[in-house]
């Protein structure tokens, strides 16, 4: 059990348990949705809230961030210290977000994502706080940023002391790029990559790596799912099938024949966009904060819709896209003339 730390309620108002955003709040014993987040809050009788979150030494970070990318408030998403930690859980997640801060191409909503995707699994789908490992540049200790060392690691850690029943989520927000393929494994000639906080130094992560780390070991009886809020993304774990909305399931198998199934595991991922497209953060959704559309729709759907098919989570998520591009108006038609109609 972590020591428990109370916030007090005044003028009708409580602090939400997961993102630490002040709320207003109901009469008393009542359910509010946060508004920033979506978790589902009680208000408690005594006039008092309490939940358990990580007692820790570290200083809250000093400089000055854009509220836009979710630091305000801004306490370590990690229930101890997930890396060293031996225990077996049944549920583990590794959530990623990486802002890129005082770099000309900075992301503003993926630690907003992340603490959605955060309070979505532990809330809904029952995550242990302790199987959830979060790598984003709002954690204050270095191992728990996402730099290219740190991702390797948590993709490695997620997949460790695997059991049959387990259940593993890997969920990425930030930039997503593409180069070339040089082991004929893609149809399309280019590989698919992650970008962590420092990748202009030690270089992307490539989706041979993802599916040699966290899909190629799964055995029988694990299952992963994989969320990636990113562009050119489709492929991004390189699994040996693709489901497209018009024609179903299509044969994705690497030219090289080289083996990309897994050892008798299940593995989906629900990507932002396909390979050749781009996907971009808005304030679409909120009106206020920027956040992934692949995200945003994905745990509202989850949060309201109980048991969805993964054809019909992917209905949603396209529907509540559409929907957004046509609220954004002007903004929307002008995006699509500067990209060209890839977004």
């Amino acid at each position: 059990m972590f020591p428990q730390r109370r916030f007090q309620k005044r003028n009708s108002s409580l602090f939400c348990r997961h993102c630490s955003r002040l709320l207003e709040a109901p009469a008393a014993g009542k359910l509010v949705r946060c508004a920033f987040c979506h978790s589902m809050i009680s208000v408690p009788e005594t006039g008092k809230i309490s939940y358990p979150i990580q007692k820790t030494s570290f200083t809250k970070l000093k400089y000055k961030l854009s509220p836009d990318d979710g630091s305000r408030g801004y306490e370590t998403l990690n229930a101890g210290d997930p890396f060293s930690s031996n225990v077996h859980h049944k549920k583990k997640a590794f959530l990623c977000g990486v802002t890129y801060r005082k770099q000309k191409y900075t992301l503003r909503g993926t630690v907003n994502d992340v603490k959605s995707m955060r309070a979505l699994l532990t809330d809904k789908f029952n995550f242990p706080a302790e199987g959830i490992l979060v790598l984003t540049e709002m954690e204050t200790r270095p191992r728990y940023t996402p730099t290219k060392e740190n991702m390797r690691r948590a993709l490695n850690w997620l997949v460790s002391n695997m059991r049959p029943g387990d259940s593993l989520v890997f969920y990425y927000s930030g930039h997503g790029l593409r180069q070339l393929d040089f082991e004929n494994d893609e149809l399309d000639g280019f590989d698919e990559t992650l970008c962590p906080v420092d990748f202009k130094t030690t270089g992307m992560i490539l989706d041979n790596e993802i599916n040699t780390t966290i899909v190629h070991p799964l055995p029988k009886g694990v299952r992963l799912h994989a969320f990636v809020d990113s562009c050119h993304s489709g492929t991004i774990l390189d699994l040996p099938n693709v489901y497209d909305r018009q024609k179903g399931w299509i044969d994705n198998t690497p030219p090289s024949r080289a083996n990309k199934n897994t050892k008798g595991g299940f593995a989906v991922s629900l990507s932002a966009c396909a390979d050749k497209q781009i996907a971009a953060d808005t304030t679409a959704f909120t009106g206020k904060e920027m956040r992934g559309a692949l995200t945003w729709s994905l745990v509202n759907a989850l949060s309201q819709r109980p048991n969805p098919t993964y054809e019909e989570l992917l209905e949603y998520t396209v529907e509540a896209i559409e929907r957004a591009n046509r609220s954004s108006n002007n903004c929307s038609e002008i995006l699509k003339k500067v990209f060209r109609g890839k977004i």
